[in-house]
């Protein structure tokens, strides 16, 4: 149990929480692999009560930590203060999926009271200007990089700030009137950048989507979500629901840009090679092939509620994948995957249908040749055996070019091929030039057209 909060024995999913506490997730940009560390899997460094049996055996899909350490508060520096919020505690972690797609999250649990308008001002700061959060006077992510081994670590575009409100925040959230709730969930969940007019018209376009159950109160928008009356192990479950769809939305922006990227590839390539074509083929190939692993292992396996199947957690995930509009782009992402899979197979396709015309033209250019050469040097070859008989005919005092000693041999020896080149030539124009279509034509000059049928299903007179 954290520090600060206190259980029901009849309600185990509720509590009273007595500081507030704020979840920072960040996701990072690039890829950061998993790797065998001390520090175990996710499951085992929070309390996650009974939906613990059901991370166990999905644990291999479950993003795993690689930093896992305790930092004072004093350490941490905002960019334009605290906002006269003080930490109390402070707990910073790296996890990392399978796939090796990376979250900051930043434990956050403050000292003192915090009201709706301070907090906002708080959660617009480390949402806004986050790259300038420091950590013992030192840029965040640079302490970070030091502590992994030097691997370069970079904010990418996705950021979820859960609020779990406690004190008298937490009482006034679940016991005000829905005028007043509305104000105050307005404020945070907009980070105090949209004012509330309760005179103006609901648009339930701006309005955070809230579920009240009395004694506990649910309200979310893209970037922040306010979870009020709940027990430790059930915020650790929202926040591993909250990590899976923040690292799912950045590996769909990851996954759009580079099916861009390999469209570009694919349209910049200017080659006549084969075999640089077969290579460009097999890098487009495996460029694909990548996208799809990435929206099976990176997306698709942390959008439903397998990994824990609780009604709090499929509310919590069906709302927030809602509000980040993940399955909508899922299936854009998906379908542009499957467009460049086609676009790959037609290219391969022409490439071994362009390779099967030339070696076709190729054979029929070498028989050609074998055929014009026997046609060629069979009639001298008649010749030099004819002059090379010691006959009456040929006589040593004459040259064998003397057509009018040897034109009959001449005449005899290449009459027949002439002949035959004759013939074939014909025979060729004949089969090029005969009539008729390789499609046979319908038997009627026209194929009847059915009227068109009016709406009622009847026809038209």
């Amino acid at each position: 149990m954290l520090p600060g909060t206190s259980t029901s024995a009849t309600v185990l999913d509720s509590a009273t929480r007595d500081r507030t506490r704020v979840l920072l997730l960040f996701s990072l940009s690039g890829r950061l692999r998993p790797r065998d560390t001390v520090l175990g899997a996710l499951v085992d460094r929070y309390d996650y009560g009974r939906f613990a049996s059901h991370l166990m055996t999905s644990q291999d899909v479950l993003p795993v930590p690689v930093l896992d350490e305790q930092v004072a508060p004093r350490r941490l520096r905002l960019p334009h203060g605290d906002h006269g919020l003080g930490l109390a505690s402070l707990r910073i972690l790296v996890v990392t999926t399978p796939r090796g797609d990376a979250t900051l999250v930043l434990d956050c649990a403050f000292a003192g009271e915090t009201t709706a308008g301070d907090l906002a001002a708080w959660l617009a700061t480390t949402c806004f200007d986050r790259e300038r959060i420091e950590l013992d006077d030192r840029p965040l992510l640079t302490v970070l990089t030091g502590q992994l081994g030097g691997r370069p670590l970079a904010l990418g575009q996705n950021v979820h700030q859960l609020v779990f409100p406690g004190g008298r925040l937490q009482r006034e959230l679940l016991s005000a009137d829905e005028a007043r709730k509305a104000i105050l969930l307005n404020e945070i969940v907009y980070r105090g950048r949209m004012p509330w007019n309760p005179a103006t018209p609901y648009d339930a376009s701006l309005a955070p989507h809230v579920r009240n159950h009395g004694v506990t109160l649910s309200a979310l928008g893209r970037g922040v979500s306010v979870q009020a009356g709940w027990a430790p192990h059930v915020e650790n479950g929202l926040m591993l629901v909250a990590i899976g769809m923040i690292s799912a939305l950045a590996v769909l922006q990851r996954t759009r840009l580079a099916a861009f990227a390999t469209m570009k590839a694919n349209e910049r390539a200017l080659t006549d090679s084969p075999t640089e074509i077969r290579s460009l083929i097999t890098r487009l190939s495996a460029g694909v092939n990548e996208l799809q692993l990435d929206l099976a292992f990176g997306v698709e396996a942390y959008v439903d509620s397998l990994l824990i199947p609780e009604m709090v957690m499929e509310a919590f995930q069906s709302s927030l994948g809602d509000a980040l509009g993940i399955r909508d782009s899922l299936e854009n992402s998906a379908r542009m995957v499957e467009r460049l899979t086609s676009v790959i197979s037609a290219r391969s396709a022409a490439l071994d249908a362009e390779l099967a015309e030339r070696d076709d033209r190729r054979d029929r250019t070498v028989s050609g040749l074998v055929a014009a050469a026997t046609l060629i040097a069979l009639p001298p070859t008649l010749l030099l055996a004819f002059f090379g008989v010691n006959g009456t005919n040929v006589d040593e005092h004459r040259s064998i070019l003397d057509l009018r000693a040897y034109g009959t041999a001449y005449a005899l020896a290449w009459l027949p091929f002439v002949t035959l080149v004759l013939i074939g030539y014909v025979l060729l124009r004949r089969i090029r030039t005969r009539s008729g279509s390789l499609l046979p034509a319908s038997d009627d000059d026209a194929v009847p057209v059915p009227p068109p049928r009016s709406p009622s299903g009847s026809r038209r007179p």
